[in-house]
């Protein structure tokens, strides 16, 4: 079976996860963990834990009983106490990683629960914080701070250097491929790139690398980016390997869905800039892989991992 290590955070992992969850693939699902905002800072800060929210959605989307799971733990308290905000879910993995000691043994214990098609790990045990370095000067700090900027990224760190988990260089090294997953490059994809022990792993490590990009952009990372400044600037991050193929949307999106992206969110399609993908001489996977749900832009991700499979395999 192809081993996968799938680096990511966020909704674009686990939407990913999905999708690749379907196909004969021993996933080891790789989860930055630097998420503060809401239910999952407030833990932290309490608890000192790593971030909860993100290993959540990536739980629930490589669970058998996805649909079931979700109505569980995205259950969010609405209530005049202190639970008012939580998610079960949250909370679930919060008592778990104080009955086993640390998130990794957590997420084990909620696996032994849910039967997950999949392995979850945290990048770390530690509760870690990033920081934004604007354009303009500004030092951000926080993920949601981060996030929530108007100002231009221009590159983030931590404030203090992570422990990065075994289990994480473990996977890499064992990995057949590693999925870089679409989501927010700078508060996502890239803090699991700025640990020196990954970067390493990876220049060892004789598997494909590929990247799954965006669809749209986002604002304050990745403005007026086409598809071949996502590759530059995850292979920035990078050691000595770089991505080796990247999967592209080729499919068509209606023009009043994009321009309401474009008036509420400030977001814009990302276009393939054919002359300089050739040149950069990067493989690329491409289909239709539109998939609207709720009027949002979603990947049609079993397409996706039916095409990384097939390109695998070739």
């Amino acid at each position: 079976m192809t081993k996968l290590a799938v680096l990511g955070g966020g909704t674009g992992l686990s939407i990913l996860l999905r999708g690749l969850k379907k196909l004969p693939f021993d996933i080891s699902a790789i989860v930055s963990v630097c998420d503060d905002g809401s239910s999952t800072g407030r833990l932290r800060e309490e608890f000192n834990i790593p971030a909860v929210g993100d290993i959540r959605k990536v739980l629930i989307s490589l669970s058998e009983d996805e649909e079931n799971v979700s109505k569980l733990f995205d259950y969010r308290f609405n209530t005049s106490s202190d639970l008012d905000g939580h998610t079960i879910g949250n909370l679930l993995l919060t008592g778990a990683d104080d009955i086993t000691g640390n998130m990794s043994n957590a997420i084990e214990l909620v696996n032994s629960l849910l039967r997950l098609k999949g392995k979850v790990i945290p990048l770390t045990e530690d509760n870690v914080t990033l920081i934004g370095e604007m354009e303009n000067g500004d030092v951000v700090v926080g993920e949601h701070h981060i996030t929530e900027s108007q100002e231009k990224i221009k590159r983030v760190y931590y404030e203090k250097t992570p422990k990065v988990n075994e289990d994480v260089l473990k996977a890499i090294k064992e990995a057949d491929a590693i999925i870089l997953s679409m989501g927010s490059l700078f508060t996502s994809i890239i803090p699991n790139l700025i640990c020196k022990e990954v970067i390493e792993e990876i220049d060892r490590s004789k598997a494909k690398i590929i990247y799954v990009c965006n669809i749209m952009t986002q604002p304050g990372e990745t403005d007026n980016f086409f598809v071949t400044d996502h590759v530059k600037l995850i292979n920035k991050y990078l050691g000595k390997r770089k991505i080796d193929a990247v999967v592209i949307n080729t499919g068509h999106i209606d023009d009043n869905i994009i321009k309401k992206y474009e008036t509420t969110e400030q977001k814009d399609l990302v276009m393939a800039d054919r002359k300089n993908i050739d040149e950069m001489c990067v493989d690329t996977i491409e289909n239709d892989y539109i998939s609207i749900v709720d009027g949002k832009i979603r990947h049609n991700t079993l397409r996706v991992a039916i095409d990384i499979i097939s390109y695998l395999l070739d």
